[in-house]
């Protein structure tokens, strides 16, 4: 019978205590459940606040109150969302954005919630400054707030781990000065101390002799205590905070944002004055070192440079490109890498990170699901793929405020027809690099140097960076008719304002900038220049990329030019200070400025319309 009630009140026992066992039970198991936590991207918006023409895989996508609903739409799927971006959000950007100085872009981004992004190159169009008002807020210094309302400032942080503000000249002087005053300053102390210390003695040595004496009554005032300070050396500083650490769901993700450090090479000298780019790899595994020690354990970075792919919209196919090294030398801490600046759509997986990048212009967003131990902070899983941004979907009504008004502002000037297309010119490339557009633009800039007083260019020559999009003849962005060209239009296509440069080059100078599209910083990532009409010549892909043009195969007109006569060219004045790594420009004389390159393209387009495509005849490939 004993051992009947023992299991009997043992059984009692556990009725009762079951409740509060399975109680505690349940909340070990709810803390050490994995958490998910969403990220979601973007890239390279460039301030295309409207829908932007075209297609993407066959649909049309994107616009501020598609992107906005697409989001909250995927955000509703999990409570702990982060929205982010991987830079060029401002820059480069249509009309309707660019006129106010992309002020409206911000608000949208605002709207859609972004709370996090990295700076790209296009950041720096207009100078550190102008970028760190995008960030803090206030009108712009010349025609700021045109709209009567003040402008706030970006709602999200922009990161920018691997750029610092250098010391100034200014900075270093005044550092002197203050050096040479501390150092005065601390030697007159230094002779203060000692004559007192001599004055001292001198009154014990008096007193000894005769305590009564005037020399013993004299009083010896101890020299005030030396309390300056040293003043410390200036030095480098971020422009930017390099890290941003979000809690969501009880999981600290640190992001650590980037510019490629290449950008001084395609942005304006201007626009990154006094600013040094660093390393990103050498940067990002810096930066995650130090969120580890902060126990942060998932580690993002969001990277403005990127990779090319031959795939479909969540594919990884032939993946190439600057992204793949970069990635390659992080450091084992880092989990994902959200990444841009290619205006290509791709989910990889490159050694153990997760790469991803989300097209442009806010047609594409990246959903990435990332599984996490709660009780480590560590990824255990990370998925991710490619949503298209629809227009089938409601249009979110504040971000539809947003664009209205800045429509509505913009319309007298962008709407203005400048002339007109016989079909679509468009930036597709043969496989020598030679573009219809290009040619058109080329031969717009040279017509407006050819005059005598303007130049007498004889060669226009146009990097393909500079044509941000195609002409299509069946776009109609205001109440033009199907053909006809408005002035938004151009300026979608060439936004930089950069102004025209008349130099003289020597037919071997000129050789040089041809092979300097392949060579130098140019090697990795060709950049194959666009010509004016009667500028011809040949280039051979198995020769060294130092060496594809042989100069005899260059003519102007027809004819041989001689590598020792000189040339009167035309560029932009980004290509001019050597933009895209055409450094030979630098090296150009009796230079000349000349109007705005839109300027030039719309009159091209006042006095040539119909504009024909242009004949894609001027560079040939051999090999």
């Amino acid at each position: 019978m004993r051992r009947v009630i023992a299991g009997v009140g043992l059984a009692v026992c556990l009725a009762v205590a079951a409740p509060s066992a399975l109680a505690r039970v349940d909340a070990q198991a709810a803390t050490q459940a994995p958490v998910s936590v969403q990220l979601l991207a973007i890239n390279d918006y460039h301030g295309n606040i409207e829908p932007p023409g075209g297609t993407l895989f066959g649909q049309p996508a994107g616009g501020a109150e598609y992107l906005a609903t697409h989001i909250a739409a995927l955000k509703a799927q999990n409570p702990n969302s982060i929205v982010v971006a991987a830079g060029d959000l401002i820059g480069a950007s249509p009309l309707a954005s660019a006129l106010f100085h992309d002020e409206p872009s911000i608000e949208t981004l605002n709207e859609a919630g972004l709370q996090v992004a990295s700076i790209g190159n296009h950041e720096f169009d207009e100078g550190k400054d102008e970028l760190l008002r995008m960030q803090r807020g206030g009108c712009h210094p010349k025609d700021g707030c045109q709209d009567g309302d003040p402008f706030e400032g970006s709602d999200f942080d922009y990161l920018a781990a691997n750029v610092e503000v250098q010391v100034t000249a200014a900075q270093r002087t005044a550092y002197t000065k203050a050096l040479a005053a501390y150092t005065k300053a601390r030697a007159a102390y230094t002779k203060a101390v000692a004559r007192y210390k001599q004055r001292l003695k001198t009154k014990r040595t008096a007193c000894t002799r005769n305590p009564r004496s005037a020399a013993c009554k004299r009083k010896v005032t101890a020299p005030r205590r030396f309390t300056r300070k040293r003043p410390a050396a200036p030095t480098a500083k971020p422009l930017f905070p390099a890290t941003k650490v979000i809690t969501t769901g009880g999981i600290k993700v640190g992001f650590i944002g980037m510019t490629l450090e290449g950008t001084p090479t395609i942005v304006t000298p201007s626009g990154v004055a006094g600013l040094r780019f660093l390393d990103e790899a050498d940067t990002a595994n810096k930066y995650a070192a130090e969120l580890k020690k902060q126990e942060v354990n998932t580690i993002v970075v969001l990277i403005h440079e990127g990779g090319l792919q031959t795939g479909g919209l969540s594919d990884c196919t032939g993946m190439s490109g600057a992204i793949v090294d970069i990635v390659n030398r992080m450091s084992s801490d880092i989990d994902v890498v959200i990444s841009g600046h290619t205006h290509t759509q791709y989910i990889c997986t490159i050694g153990s990170k997760l790469v991803t990048s989300a097209n442009s212009f806010g047609r594409v967003v990246t959903d990435i699901d990332l599984t996490v131990e709660s009780t480590t902070g560590r990824v255990v899983t990370k998925t991710a793929m490619n949503t298209i941004v629809p227009r089938t979907i409601a249009k979110d009504a504040e971000e539809t405020a947003i664009v209205e008004k800045y429509k509505r502002l913009s319309a007298p000037l962008a709407n203005r027809v400048i002339g007109s297309i016989s079909s679509d010119i468009t930036r597709t490339q043969t496989l020598a690099g030679e573009s219809a557009l290009g040619d058109v633009i080329a031969d717009s800039q040279l017509a407006a140097t050819r005059d005598a007083a303007k130049g007498s260019a004889v060669i226009a020559f146009m990097n393909p960076g500079g044509i941000r999009t195609d002409l299509l003849a069946s776009q109609i962005s205001g109440g033009e008719q199907v053909g006809q060209v408005t002035y938004g239009e151009a300026f979608t296509v060439q936004p930089f304002g950069n102004s025209l440069v008349t130099m003289t080059l020597t037919g071997q100078q000129i050789d040089t900038l041809l092979e300097q599209q392949w060579s130098g910083g140019n090697a990795a990532a060709p950049r194959i220049l666009q010509v004016s009409n009667g500028f011809t010549y040949t280039w051979d892909a198995t020769k060294p990329n130092t060496d594809r043009v042989n100069i005899a195969d260059i003519r102007l007109n027809g004819q041989a030019i001689s590598a020792t006569a000189s040339y009167r060219v035309t560029v932009n004045s980004f290509m001019a200070e050597g933009g895209d790594n055409f450094l030979v420009l630098r090296d150009g004389t009796s230079r000349l400025g000349g109007e705005v390159d839109l300027d030039a393209l719309t009159a091209y387009f006042g006095t040539s319309s119909p504009v024909p495509p242009g004949p894609r005849n001027r560079i040939t490939r051999v090999n």
